[in-house]
């Protein structure tokens, strides 16, 4: 169930049904307790609600609780030469577990602040006003297994969906390198997939075809670990720097395959996926158009 209001708050129970929320007038937080970041986040305000509970792969090792025990002894004694001795007993504390990890997303308009660090991949005269936009922070696994925050800029028509998505990711423990907005690389496509940077709008043009509109441009497509999910086809690869990934036999953290999680997660809310394409290949490339 999702909250519904000028905006929303998602917070999905890993390995349970996706649960609501309180919702709060202009963002809304799930996780008070937010996990560290990979990035600075956007200046929209959050009010916490609630929090849940989720599985995912283990937290790191200085994040467990250590299990404690306290043991007490003791021993009857007689008088005169001790002729038994009372059996030895143990108490032993409770053992207190972390809480597993938990997904959080956050949904907000384009901030004055968000507005002016997009100042790349927006501008006048771009398909979509800022205000058919929304700022997504999701809570994703990196590749060291730790729980970090990533933003992504969607179309507001998609953002519940998409974070609903990627609520399925999490749950499955599916990593995401980086996901930071496409401004961290000047918006240049080229940059943001050499560093595998996961990214959603960016107004720009289709490649080789001046003129025409990236479904990017409308806050429509994703492209998922790119560096090792590459566009291939008989004539390019593009990052350049994913040649090895064409071989979509290997293991590669973030690798997307038919019938994955990434790929079922982004078809139930109706996204097509570039690795279903009969000639050319764009692994990395979701879009709810299906191009």
């Amino acid at each position: 169930m999702i909250c519904r209001h000028p905006l929303w708050l998602l917070s999905l129970a890993v390995g349970a049904t996706l649960m609501a929320a309180a919702c709060a007038s202009d963002s809304e937080l799930v996780n008070p307790a937010t996990p560290a970041t990979d990035q600075p986040l956007g200046a929209a305000s959050s009010t916490p609600v609630a929090t849940t509970q989720g599985d995912g792969p283990s937290p790191d090792a200085d994040e467990a609780t250590t299990p404690t025990s306290s043991t007490a002894t003791s021993a009857a004694t007689t008088a005169g030469p001790p002729t038994s001795r009372s059996p030895t007993t143990t108490s032993a504390a409770p053992t207190t577990l972390p809480p597993p990890p938990m997904y959080s997303a956050i949904i907000s308009e384009i901030s004055p602040e968000i507005a002016a660090r997009m100042s790349s991949s927006w501008r006048v005269g771009c398909p979509v006003g800022l205000e058919d936009l929304r700022y997504l922070e999701l809570a994703h696994w990196d590749y060291d297994g730790d729980v970090v925050i990533g933003e992504l800029v969607v179309a507001a028509s998609a953002a519940e969906d998409i974070a609903n998505a990627f609520g399925e990711m999490f749950a499955a423990g599916f990593p995401i390198e980086r996901m930071e907005l496409v401004d961290e690389y000047a918006a240049d496509d080229d940059l943001s997939m050499a560093a595998n940077n996961t990214s959603a709008f960016n107004c720009r043009e289709v490649a080789w075809r001046p003129g025409v509109w990236s479904v990017h441009s409308l806050g429509l497509a994703i492209d998922i670990n790119p560096l090792v999910n590459p566009y291939v086809s008989a004539t390019r690869l593009l990052p350049p720097e994913g040649a090895e990934y064409a071989d979509r036999t290997m293991d590669a953290p973030g690798l997307i395959r038919l019938d994955d999680v990434v790929v079922n997660a982004l078809a139930d809310i109706g996204w097509g996926w570039g690795g279903n394409w009969s000639s050319a290949k764009d692994y990395q490339h979701f879009s709810s158009n299906g191009r």
